[in-house]
């Protein structure tokens, strides 16, 4: 009997609870996902440093000089990245991508701008 949590998608049961990150209905026991207010199933918004919405397939621009771990030689302002994919990355990596003379590495989407 909870005042916030949505009924049941299968039988309507308004006494859902949860149990971790699950949501349960004690009457046909059936389990599915709590949502965050907002958020749509699958979709998250990714933008570029000044605001442009990202999606996988754009082609970005490096609009700072990024230093590559392990390399003498740094990604130069303005190399273009074709092909970009969106990843749930390491901290704030959410681009997988491979940048040329570079090969494949993943970047964060302040450091990029739409094309």
């Amino acid at each position: 009997m909870s005042e916030s949590l949505p009924p049941c998608p299968e039988c309507s049961s308004e006494y859902t609870y949860e149990m971790g990150a699950l949501l349960v209905c004690p009457e046909c026991a059936h389990e599915w996902e709590a949502q965050a207010e907002g958020e749509s199933q699958g979709e998250r918004l990714i933008k570029d440093a000044v605001g442009n919405v990202l999606s996988d397939g754009d082609t970005v621009t490096i609009i700072k000089d990024l230093k590559v771990k392990g390399s003498s030689t740094s990604i130069k302002v303005g190399t273009k990245v074709r092909n970009i994919r969106l990843v749930d990355g390491v901290g704030d990596h959410d681009i997988d991508c491979k940048v040329d003379g570079f090969g494949p590495m993943q970047l964060k989407s302040s450091v990029v701008k739409k094309a």
